[in-house]
């Protein structure tokens, strides 16, 4: 038998005092893909993505992660499975750095010894120093708690990140090494990724394949290079005008271009 994707959305539906949300959303994220959404705001982006996880229940459809529907048992225990990073961070201010990692193993019965083993691990694995350990989240700087948060969203071990507008809030430069990085880490650790982002340049530039999103409904899904090369929806090819610009700008700055 084939194997299953990891993330799997049949006609998801979604309305809020009934204005719709997502209308029939059908979704499929391959084993190991970097999956963005995009679209304008109340696309229904971060609905769909929180439908996932159950932090937003679906009115209907169907979701299976790796071929087991989502509502097969208690919400909570899904939630500790996959990983999520949101723009916030959402760091407890009163707990260190390794409390803040070590929260979802400890929720999960984890020895203190594996707790302590994992937050030096994960510590490496984003790029902190060891004694970062100890800090609270007020002495740390944007990006430095932005590394904190996907370090903690990893500490399960999980298969699935869903990332929310994760590197939003933070300057250009640090937003575009995170991104590198968290991309390493995505290919490093065989995860499967979903992430939401208003940056089209930023999709472009991570991910696998790109949906496009537009009034609760999918209006595209391809590569970035598919989707860069045309599109015949009107306002695909306007979403993608950006980058494609971006891209023709420096090639005539580096002297590349046309």
């Amino acid at each position: 038998m084939p194997e299953p994707p990891m993330i799997q959305l049949e006609h998801v539906s979604k309305s809020y005092d009934g204005v719709p949300a997502l209308r029939a959303v059908d979704l499929c994220v391959p084993k190991g893909c970097f999956l963005a959404l995009i679209g304008g705001s109340g696309s229904g982006k971060t609905t769909l993505l929180k439908t996932i996880n159950r932090l937003i229940e679906a009115d209907g459809g169907r979701i299976h992660i790796d071929g087991r529907a989502v509502e097969a048992g208690p919400a909570h225990l899904l939630r500790r499975h996959i990983g999520y990073v949101f723009q916030g961070i959402g760091l407890f201010p009163h707990m260190s750095v390794a409390e803040n990692i070590g929260i979802t193993p400890k929720l999960l019965g984890w020895s203190a010894a594996n707790i302590a083993a994992r937050v030096a691990e994960l510590l490496d694995l984003v790029q902190l120093p060891q004694d970062f350990a100890t800090r609270l989240p007020a002495a740390l700087s944007g990006g430095q708690a932005q590394r904190v948060a996907v370090a903690r969203a990893l500490a399960a071990n999980p298969s699935i990140m869903l990332m929310d507008e994760s590197f939003g809030a933070l300057d250009p430069v640090t937003r575009t090494a995170l991104g590198s990085e968290y991309r390493r880490l995505h290919e490093q650790l065989g995860l499967t990724t979903v992430m939401v982002t208003h940056d089209v340049l930023e999709a472009v530039l991570l991910a696998d394949r790109i949906v496009v999103l537009r009034d609760g409904e999918v209006v595209a899904e391809d590569t970035p290079r598919a989707l860069l090369a045309s599109h015949e929806d009107p306002g695909v090819e306007a979403l993608m005008q950006g980058p494609r610009l971006q891209a023709e700008k420096l090639g005539a700055l580096t002297g590349e271009g046309p």
